[in-house]
Order: structure tokens, then C-alpha cells, then sequence
């Protein structure tokens, strides 16, 4: 068994996402005119897309290497455009999106560590490799989100990076050699499965700041793990960036590049976003019975998170029947988990039988 299903139930609609952090009172995927999950009898009683978007109803993900200051022009940019900000996704996102208080243990979500990687990337139990599925599926599960709000409430979203971009990643651990080229190929198969059934953004913004620059600032970081980072890593990363991510999403998506002075400068980008003409990718051919059946797909999480399910054994992702039949009871006996939300006496819900 696949260790990234052990935690089977995804709550879907606009309840699941009430905890993601966000900077715009429209809140996630919600409005003051929809509440209501949308589905096929919306659709049929006259329920439509088209009329809510605007011209700033865009998909915008800002990219860069780490400590790049990506994350600071994302929450500016969309406090000057209006847009709805969401922060990028940590291994914990599936709790945010569940609504746990507290985080719960790796053992269900992902069983990776980010601080392990960073400190041990050649780690034999396959840590690196788990962490980057993981990471994968949750900008996967994130990005629907976005799309899912974009097309419920007609507000543009702002994210940093995005399951498009996540490959650069994946290439800079291949060529350090933490991982093997089994999980690339793993990677590949299972990315062309699930992100071709997404639109990609609108535009990419990519913060260009040199790798050297990059070390100096993870050096000077209160996270010790970030502070030994191997410059080649970093390398790798911008070299994904350049020269394999930027040149392929120019063909569908707007690209935007400025150097590690210019995004300080949030007025001249917005006014760059204004002078583009968008006129070219997927989003253009796009209508009312389209945005149905995508927002029917973003909007059941289960099934995004499922996209990235194929049936191929690999030691860093498998465990065992026994191991996996621990894991799951002990996630069934964490309170509220038994049954289903609203049905769990030993966390106060009332009136089960009634419902």
C-alpha cells in the first residue's frame, strides 16, 4: 500500500478548506451569494461561471528559489489586485484543509520530514523521495482549491508555486543523487496523469535571485536545517527553473521575470500584469459547460488527491499490509475520526440520531 493513502477520507466543498490561511474576507471558495456545495442540479437550474469573472479573475503563481522573497511579493500583489493570497503549501496542508486545531502526526501526512531532508537528503529509508510526492500531491490539492474559488466566487488567486513548477525540485535531488531514477520515472508517470487535468495559471512570476544569493540568506536563517544547504542543490533548483519549467509554460501561461531588486517594487509589477494581453493558453477556450465539469473535479478532493495513485511498487512510498492496517486504526482512534464529521459523540457532536 501506497503510504500517502493512508489517510482515506478528504473532506470535499467549501467546508474543507474553512481553516486555509488566507488574507481576503471573501474567504476561501465562499461567497456572500453562494454557500451551497455546487453540483450538477446547480449546473441545471441555470447556475453559471462566465458572469462573476473580471478581469483580474486570474490563476497568478510566483516562483522562485528558496528565500528569494517570492512569498513577500505574493501577499503584496494581492493586497494591491484584490486577489485572494495563499501561502505555500507545508507537509501539514492537509490538516489545515481538514480543520484539525493541532497538527497530527507524520504517520498521517506523508510520513516525510522536510527537516530530515535538509539534514540527511540521502536518507536511506527514502525520506527524500516521500516528501517529494507528498509536497506534489499537496500543491496538487491546493491548486484545486484556487481554481475552485476562482470559479465559485470570481476572485483571482495568488500562490506560491504551483503543482506545474514542482518538478524543479525533483530534478535538482536527481542530479545531487538523493534519489533513484526509479523515482523519477515514478514522479513523471504519475505528474502527466494528474496535472494535464488542470488549467495551468494565467501568469508566472518568477523571482530571479542567483544561487550564491540564495546560500547567503539561508546561512543567515533561524532554521538551523536551512543553514548547510549544498550550493550544486541550489544550482539545480535554478537551473529547473530556467531551463526546463520557464521555457515550457511560456507556451500557455504569461511569464513575468524580475531580478532580486525589482519585485520590491510591487506598483511596477502590477502595472506589467495590466499591459498583458493574455491572449494565449487553454483559459481562453474555455466556457460555461467547461468551467462545470472543472469546478465538479476541483471541488471532490478526494478525487484530485487520487490522480496521483498509480499501481507501481516502490520501497520509499510502500508499506505493508500489516503497517498499513496499524496506521489507519490508530487514525480511527483519534477523536472525531471514527466516523464521519458530525457523527462523533466523544468530540461533543449531538443528535446523531437524528441525522
Amino acid at each position: 500500500m501506497a503510504l500517502r493513502v493512508i489517510r482515506l477520507v478528504i473532506p470535499s466543498g467549501a467546508n474543507a478548506f474553512k481553516s486555509v490561511n488566507a488574507v481576503q474576507k471573501a474567504g476561501v471558495h465562499t461567497s456572500s451569494v453562494r454557500s451551497l456545495r455546487y453540483g450538477w442540479w446547480a449546473y441545471a437550474l441555470g447556475e453559471r461561471t462566465t458572469p462573476r469573472l473580471t478581469q483580474n479573475s486570474k490563476i497568478i503563481s510566483v516562483d522562485g528559489n528558496l528565500a528569494s522573497g517570492k512569498g513577500a511579493l505574493a501577499q503584496k500583489l494581492a493586497d494591491k489586485l484584490g486577489m485572494l493570497y495563499m501561502p505555500e503549501p507545508d507537509t501539514f496542508y492537509l490538516d489545515k484543509m481538514c480543520g484539525e486545531k493541532q497538527p497530527l502526526s507524520v504517520d498521517f501526512n506523508g510520513m516525510c520530514s522536510l527537516e530530515k531532508f535538509y539534514v540527511d537528503p540521502k536518507a536511506a529509508d527514502g525520506n527524500s523521495y516521500r516528501l517529494q510526492l507528498w509536497m506534489y500531491t499537496m500543491r496538487l490539492l491546493q491548486y484545486a482549491d484556487a481554481i475552485e474559488h476562482l470559479l465559485t466566487t470570481g476572485q483571482g488567486v495568488i500562490l506560491e508555486r504551483s503543482p506545474f513548477s514542482d518538478m524543479v525540485f525533483l530534478e535538482a535531488m536527481s542530479k545531487e543523487g538523493y534519489i533513484r531514477k526509479e523515482c523519477v520515472q515514478h514522479y513523471n508517470e504519475v505528474k502527466n496523469i494528474s496535472v494535464c487535468e488542470f488549467l495551468p495559471p494565467h501568469l508566472v512570476i518568477y523571482v530571479d535571485l542567483p544561487a550564491e544569493e540564495v546560500q547567503k540568506k539561508l546561512k543567515q536563517s533561524s532554521k538551523s536545517y536551512l543553514q548547510n544547504v549544498p550550493l550544486t542543490y541550489l544550482k539545480g533548483i535554478e537551473d529547473g527553473y530556467k531551463k526546463s519549467f520557464l521555457p515550457k509554460i511560456s507556451e500557455v501561461s504569461e511569464v513575468l521575470a524580475y531580478d532580486a531588486t525589482q519585485p520590491q517594487d510591487v506598483e511596477r509589477v502590477a502595472e506589467d500584469i495590466e499591459y498583458l494581453k493574455f491572449e494565449k493558453g487553454p483559459w481562453l477556450e474555455q466556457d460555461d459547460v467547461t468551467y462545470h465539469h472543472m469546478r465538479m473535479l476541483v471541488e471532490d478532493k478526494q478525487q484530485v488527491a487520487t490522480l496521483t495513485h498509480i499501481p507501481r511498487f516502490l520501497p520509499e512510498i510502500t508499506i505493508g499490509a500489516h503497517d498499513y492496517d496499524e496506521k489507519y486504526y490508530a487514525y480511527k482512534s483519534l477523536p472525531g475520526k471514527k466516523y464521519a464529521p458530525g457523527y462523533n459523540a466523544d468530540v461533543g457532536d449531538k443528535y446523531i440520531w437524528l441525522k
